[in-house]
């Protein structure tokens, strides 16, 4: 199945999508309005959800959002691909010796087509994509090789960064976090419709320029052993996300970073594609 939460007539539901139509769920007894609690009820609710058929909606008519807004983590995997760890060690960055994880604060995930804004703060405005990984039972100690049992399926992440904002703060937090800095989507594809998610091609486009192209078969570190890492150290949730690491091809090693205009598309194998353009920031007020 792919889910999604979508809004149409000014509405926020649960939906899924097929073809190119989008199925309301949210008249079946059960689902609610949080994505992150319909995956932990999924096990109960699957077969209604496949069954269901009606009402749906044209995509055109709808607006996709963000497929999950209130996950408890949204995790990151720094320098997972060769390639782009020789790119850190070429800048200066010495390759780490194991899995290195950061956090992206939850409140900068963003729509798979809404706009990216471009901090007046920050002149280092990178992109990233990364195959995420999608929890879906909560979970602790799990085994590498038991590992795809606790997967609820998968989605395209961008990794915005703020790569001058990385270096004022070393857990890399702060640079990962800006507002916005977070699309994901355009849905949940189940982990059932993913024969092998170390096979997926990877491609990411900077105004119909290819930047990055790739298969997610070359993480140095795969999904199930990032699972296994985590979870010796922390409970994993349904609804966490796992961002699993980049590809080469990002732009601080040429300098090439990210300008209002510019318009980034992801697209990975079996997923879709989610699309953002770069907006300039508004004059800001305080928020209170």
């Amino acid at each position: 199945m792919k889910l999604v939460r979508f809004t149409q007539d000014g509405r926020t539901r649960i939906g899924k999508v097929i073809n190119e139509q989008v199925v309301d769920l949210s008249t079946i007894p059960g689902v609610g309005e949080s994505m992150r609690q319909l995956l932990a009820d999924l096990p109960r609710l699957s077969g209604v959800i496949v069954a269901a058929s009606q009402p749906c909606f044209h995509l055109n008519e709808v607006e996709l959002e963000a497929p999950l807004h209130d996950p408890q983590k949204f995790l990151a995997i720094g320098m997972n691909y060769r390639k782009h760890a020789d790119e850190a060690r070429l800048a200066g960055i010495p390759i780490p010796e194991s899995q290195l994880w950061f956090n992206k604060q939850v409140s900068c995930i963003h729509g798979p087509y809404a706009p990216v804004v471009k901090p007046d703060v920050s002149e280092k405005m990178d992109y990233e994509i990364e195959l995420g990984v999608v929890i879906g039972k909560r979970c602790r100690h799990v085994k590498a090789s038991e590992a795809a049992a606790v997967i609820a399926g998968y989605l395209i992440v961008n990794d915005v960064s703020a790569r001058d904002w990385l270096h004022k703060s070393p857990t890399f937090t702060l640079g990962k976090s800006f507002d916005t800095h977070g699309p994901i989507g355009p849905w949940i594809t189940t982990a059932d419709e993913i024969d092998d998610p170390l096979q997926l091609e990877m491609k990411l486009y900077i105004n119909k320029e290819l930047r990055q192209h790739s298969l997610t078969g070359d993480m140095i570190y795969d999904i199930y052993a990032q699972i296994e890492y985590l979870s010796t150290v922390m409970t994993l949730e349904p609804g966490d996300i796992l961002a699993t690491g980049t590809p080469s091809g990002i732009g601080a090693p040429t300098g090439r970073f990210l300008q209002p205009g510019d318009v980034m598309r992801l697209e990975i194998e079996k997923l879709g594609f989610i699309e953002n353009r770069v907006v300039a920031e508004t004059p800001r007020e305080a928020t209170l």
